[in-house]
């Protein structure tokens, strides 16, 4: 057998297909579109609603909303002062009224719009989350990471360690299980020895297997390391979180939109695709999330405080962003860190917006994205290597 045969058999056996030079449609990702009737399909989707789009999140076999809500909630202090005194965004009591207030009904709103999927990635967040969604659990799929006891922190590298941070966040947090664990690596996670990154591996295995995580998987920035993960554990990986902005691009391939309508399909332009991140992603059928897609707020000039003097500006920036990173289908959710309701509204109108940007539209993003990625802060540089997956 070819090495072109294979491959081709390859991505049909894990949910795509591809072809140097010609049009991919990609029929292992099934996606209900915002719009569509009820069918049998639609039946099976959590909190299904009409005008939001939902993709299947690789082997976990679940229906994600197209846009989910991101764990982060950074400048909601511009939103909530009271529940601050003035101090950053990461000092919120997940027991002040006020900012819990502020969850619920971010949460609420995005229950009402068809978002499906909350990723918290510290335990912080869990615990305002947890609170958020008591009650209506059926709603919502809830991912988590128990930051500071995971593997970014030494003392909590063990298995055993990493065992004792799940049962101690699900006590806290009065739940019984998570849809997702998906534990937090370095940035760099190529800095973690072998025998650590084995270590995470069989934490997860024993959440999976004794009911605490239906799904796992692991966050991390390193993008050879993250392909060489998935590979080497694949049973292990259903869920990975990565960076993906407006201007991440696929390795060895582009992205086709139809003239009419939002049809898009992946066009394999040189050999590089097979040694990419998102073929890799695709071989292993493995649901993706992207951080960060707004880089980090840098794409907007206002500070999301309310009628702020650039919030249409940042607003439509926004949508022109989530349009961008919705032609790629392969990946299963943007996530940003959404604080306020009107910020759930206009993700949503952007999924029903068409994907197709016009010239006009491409020009505002990408004169948008220069100016941010010209200015990213210091701790945020490392998105620049992410603009090949």
């Amino acid at each position: 057998m070819s090495k072109d045969q294979f491959t081709r058999r390859d991505f049909v056996r894990a949910g795509a297909t591809a072809a140097v030079g010609v049009g991919v449609s990609l029929p292992g990702i099934p996606t209900v579109k915002a719009g569509d009737k009820e069918t049998s399909q639609t039946g099976k989707i959590l909190n299904h609603n009409s005008q939001m789009e939902y993709r299947r999140g690789g082997k976990t076999d679940l229906m994600f909303s197209v846009v989910c809500l991101g764990g982060h909630w950074k400048r909601v202090n511009a939103v909530v002062p009271e529940a601050f005194g003035g101090r950053s965004w990461m000092s919120a009591s997940p027991n002040d009224n006020a900012f819990l207030k502020n969850r619920y009904d971010v949460v609420t709103r995005c229950i009402e719009r068809g978002i499906n999927y909350i990723d918290a990635c510290c335990e912080p967040e869990m615990v305002a989350y947890s609170k958020a969604i008591k009650g209506r659990r059926d709603k919502m799929y809830l991912g988590c990471s128990w930051l500071p006891k995971e593997s970014r922190s030494k003392d909590w590298r063990s298995a055993e360690k990493l065992k004792q941070a799940m049962d101690e966040g699900l006590k806290l947090t009065g739940l019984e299980y998570v849809d997702v664990w998906r534990i937090t690596l370095h940035e760099h996670s190529s800095r973690h020895s072998d025998a650590e990154i084995t270590e995470a591996v069989e934490a997860l295995d024993w959440a999976k297997k004794t009911g605490r995580a239906r799904f796992t998987g692991f966050s991390s920035h390193d993008r050879p390391h993250i392909k060489s993960f998935i590979e080497k554990h694949t049973d292990q990986v259903d869920v990975v979180c990565t960076p993906y902005t407006a201007k991440t691009k696929l390795t060895g391939a582009k992205i086709e939109q139809a003239e009419e309508g939002d049809s898009t399909r992946v066009v394999v332009t040189d050999g590089s695709w097979e040694n990419s991140l998102w073929y890799a992603m695709q071989k292993h059928d493995v649901a993706w999330f992207g951080i960060k897609p707004f880089a980090s707020n840098s794409l907007f000039k206002g500070d999301s405080s309310p009628d702020n003097e650039f919030a249409a500006e940042d607003s439509k920036i926004a949508r022109l962003t989530i349009r961008a990173i919705l032609t790629n289908p392969v990946i299963t959710a943007p996530i940003p860190g959404l604080i306020t309701q009107e910020q759930v509204d206009n993700v949503a109108i952007a999924v029903l917006q068409r994907r197709k940007l016009d010239v006009e539209e491409q020009a505002q993003l990408d004169a948008a994205t220069d100016r941010a990625f010209a200015n990213l802060p210091y701790q945020y540089q490392w998105l620049n290597d992410w603009e090949y997956v």
